[in-house]
């Protein structure tokens, strides 16, 4: 890197410093206050905020392997999550931030009654503050070392003595933070490696934890920006090394038509529908179909949720989801499809290449074509993007990981549950601000066992199937109880293990819908055997959120019906959605059309029309009654 490229990563690095600093006051107040922005986002800057924590750095070098071993129809399993992000902002976004609760764990006591619902509380506080949320960051955490070997070698940057000290730590410790195969001695990779994970947490927590949700949200909407613009940048170097989109496809059609790398031929690569597709079964196409709803963040439980509920008005936090949806799915994946593909036929695998570390090492290709491909200024700009797009996922997870062990663990249980007491607001800020080390911590300690980010990204799928369901229904039927929950996350729990070590390896599949429907039928039977919420606390709940859904006495018709017409825009905007990024997607890729049509000129041109003619269905059923909001109801 040259003096340029440094310069553009150290603007980036001052500007969110100074983001921190700049909120610092307001954040100190309350948490409220540090942990929701005091509920006055727009929501433009809710959905592009959630949409720069999950353009994370670890995510294209992710697509880039999902590309290499599954062809591009393997990206449905990250591109299907439009369902859950649509019916967030078309039927629960609105609802979380009516709940006017600080977690999602704070929920809990809302919902359900004194007793069982104090237990989930705590459960899911821990859950999925500390055993889901370090999970996840130790995952973005590994790919700072897939993104900062290649680039930052500080061996040579900093003085001997001091270089040295790092490295004698890493040997003490005795973990690698490098992979066996590189170039130069593992230990001397591992302490540069140390060292810039050290440089970038330290400044995504200088920020994160002085400034809070503000500081992150400002600083989100421009790494967001940064990200596009060094991703688009990147896609136009790869494309041009690689002689046009069309040389692209045709070189892919040379590797891989006698069967390439992976086993994969050249139609199974450029397919987007499963006529096509490698190992596009019943089985497959069922965990593609339903990974949406399995998975932790079904109902926006987590971040989204927090997002949702620091909007302003209800039409916000819709705005939100739907901003979030188009720019995460389709925006992003339009600029990785290219990037990923010109990667395969630049840097070839060797023929009958795949098995164990095929996947990572596909991944690595990654940053090896920015450093190879991209130059002076240009890869600086990258640089600068990749980090902006580790410190977006990091401070996110950091401010929600904190959020819980804060209000949920620190004031509920521990303050005013055992010492009797009232923590003051001032107190609470600094223990938010200390949670913050805490998370990162554990998550660094997880970082140094994970293998691959394929593995993480299958792991944190896994632990958070069982939930899903349960998620979603706790908001559509007044029969679901908080035993019900417990009994979900314990199922969870207890059926990851066995599942591991019963299945094979490449079953991640059939691993996901076991725990699916183990944990659900747990949780159902749970809330079906023991006894029902009181009326009291349902028709409470329902006046204060009024949820949609099968509400008995306490929502009536109406609740069904916005149900019904929730689900609508959610199915028509997601098809609008899928349409416009398998159309526009196919163009860029040369990808072939499905046996059962006229020809690719006609899929494409009828893809995109579609697109276009549910555009002012999913608008109208989805806007039509929500009016913009002005502040606090």
């Amino acid at each position: 890197m040259q003096p340029l490229d440094w310069g553009i990563v150290a603007a980036f690095a001052l500007y969110a410093i100074g983001s921190g600093l700049h909120a610092r006051r307001l954040a100190s107040r309350s948490l409220e206050e540090y942990f929701l922005a005091g509920r006055q986002l727009r929501g433009w800057q809710a959905g592009l905020s959630m949409a720069a924590t999950q353009f994370a750095a670890d995510t294209p070098l992710l697509v880039t392997g999902l590309i290499a071993t599954g062809g591009i129809f393997a990206l449905w399993r990250l591109w299907i999550y439009a369902l859950a992000f649509l019916l967030l902002g078309f039927l629960l976004a609105p609802c979380w931030r009516r709940a006017r609760v600080l977690t999602d764990a704070e929920f809990a006591e809302l919902r359900y009654s004194a007793g069982p619902a104090a237990g989930l509380r705590l459960l899911k506080a821990f859950y999925f503050g500390t055993v889901f949320n370090c999970a996840v960051l130790a995952m973005v955490l590994f790919a700072v070392v897939e993104v900062a070997e290649p680039l930052l070698h500080w061996e040579r940057w900093l003085p001997a003595p001091l270089f040295d000290a790092v490295r004698s730590a890493v040997l003490a410790v005795g973990v690698p933070l490098a992979r066996e195969a590189g170039s130069g001695d593992v230990w001397t990779r591992s302490a540069s490696n140390l060292v810039s994970i050290l440089a970038i947490v330290g400044v995504t927590s200088a920020y994160s934890a002085t400034g809070g949700l503000r500081a992150v949200v400002r600083t989100d909407v421009v790494q967001l920006g940064l990200m596009l613009a060094g991703t688009t940048a990147y896609a136009f170097w790869v494309v041009d090394a690689a002689g046009g989109l069309g040389a692209i496809t045709d070189g892919v059609h040379a590797l891989y038509a006698g069967g390439g790398p992976g086993d994969l031929d050249d139609g199974q690569v450029l397919a987007f529908t499963p006529g096509e597709a490698r190992d596009a079964g019943g089985l497959v196409l069922t965990v593609f179909a339903l990974q949406w709803l399995v998975q932790m963040n079904a109902d926006g439980t987590g971040y989204l949720a927090q997002r949702s509920m620091a909007c302003r008005s209800d039409r916000d936090a819709t705005q939100a989801a739907v901003i979030f949806t188009f720019t995460q799915v389709v925006l992003r994946s339009l600029l990785w499809i290219p990037i990923g593909l010109g990667l395969l036929v630049l840097f070839p695998a060797a023929p009958g290449a795949g098995g164990a570390g095929f996947a990572a090492e596909r991944e690595a290709t990654f940053v090896r074509g920015m450093v190879e491909l991209l130059p002076t200024g240009w890869l600086g700009l990258m640089v600068a993007a990749m980090l902006a797009a580790l410190a977006s996922t990091i401070d996110t997870h950091l401010n929600w990981g904190a959020s819980y062990w804060t209000h949920d663990i620190y004031a509920r249980f521990l303050c005013r549950g055992w010492l009797g007491r009232e923590p003051g607001d001032r107190e609470l800020v600094a223990v938010a601000r200390a949670s913050n080390i805490g998370v990162l911590v554990i998550a660094l300690a997880v970082m140094t066992q994970l293998g691959s980010i394929q593995f993480a990204w299958q792991l944190s799928l896994l632990l958070g199937a069982g939930m899903g369901v349960l998620l979603v229904l706790r908001w559509f039927w007044w029969r679901i109880n908080a035993w019900g929950e417990i009994a979900a996350i314990g199922a969870s729990l207890l059926l990851a293990p066995v599942l591991l070590l019963a299945l094979p390896a490449d079953a991640d599949a059939a691993r996901l819908l076991y725990m699916a429907a183990g944990s659900t039928a747990a949780g159902v039977g749970a809330s079906l055997l023991t006894r029902a919420e009181s009326p009291e606390r349902l028709r409470a709940f329902y006046a204060r959120v009024r949820p949609p859904g099968f509400w008995g006495p306490y929502g009536g018709i109406d609740a069904r019906a916005r149900l019904w017409r929730g689900l609508a825009a959610t199915g028509t905007a997601a098809l609008c959605a899928f349409a416009l990024l398998t159309g526009l997607g196919s163009w860029l890729a040369g990808s072939p059309a499905p046996v059962w049509t006229p020809g690719r000129a006609v899929w494409i041109g009828g893809l995109l029309l579609l697109s276009a003619g549910l555009l002012p269905v999913w608008w109208r059923l989805g806007f039509g009654g929500l009016r913009p909001g002005r502040g606090k109801p």
